[in-house]
């Protein structure tokens, strides 16, 4: 094995780490929410500054690959790939402290109804799926598995696309909730973007794996 690619195997080793801190994050923030648990909501809160630590030091560390090795053909698409997807990772981060800090914001707890009613905890799951499919992706660099997070992603946009409707017949039985359920829409909006996230991703491996750019394409 290179000195290349033995750097580039520890580089896969942090982008894990990496994927598993967020990953956390993410689980951490939906029992927040669906447990009203503000000390784990607090606790996500603060591991967002590791989370970002983390960013900075694989954004660092492909830079000094890039210096000393000059990498090209495959080695070149996974350090850029690697690039792309720890913004990603970061931004995934983002949203579980931004559900987080709307947890702790919270003057009570949210509603089995509310929950129920706007599919919010159904669309975490589907969305935490989504990021363990793109994980499991790139660490078997498969771009089959990488095109299966596409299709996943429906699920989330049509309660996304859904929300306001859903939200509007809630309150309309509870019109006492108002707080409740924006807090909720905003969540709904968050998790729609963490499947953003993972599509953008997907794309990321696709192109790693195949050299083919995917982005603003139909053709998968």
């Amino acid at each position: 094995m290179t000195q290349l690619q033995t750097e580039i195997e520890l580089l896969k080793n942090e982008m894990n780490n990496m994927w598993d801190l967020v990953r956390t994050q993410l689980v951490k923030a939906k029992n927040a929410l669906l447990n009203f648990d503000k000390n784990l909501a607090r606790e996500v809160i603060s591991k967002e500054k590791r989370v970002n630590a983390y960013e900075l030091k694989i954004d660092r560390d492909c830079e000094d690959i890039f210096a000393l090795y000059t990498p090209v053909a495959i080695d070149l698409r996974f350090l850029l790939a690697v690039l792309k997807i720890n913004t990603n990772l970061e931004r995934t981060g983002d949203i579980a402290e931004g559900v987080a800090k709307y947890v702790l914001n919270a003057d009570k707890t949210f509603s089995t109804e509310i929950l129920k009613a706007t599919k919010v905890i159904e669309m975490f799951e589907e969305a935490i799926k989504m990021f363990d499919e793109a994980m499991v992706a790139f660490d078997k660099e498969d771009p089959s598995l990488a095109r299966n997070v596409f299709a996943k992603d429906e699920f989330l946009d049509d309660i996304n696309k859904r929300a306001n409707h859903l939200v509007m017949d809630y309150l309309k039985e509870y019109p006492n909730e108002l707080d409740m359920a924006l807090y909720v829409l905003s969540i709904i909006r968050k998790l729609e973007r963490v499947g953003d996230q993972s599509k953008n991703i997907a794309e990321e491996i696709i192109f790693y794996v195949e050299a083919k750019v995917v982005k603003h394409s139909n053709k998968l």
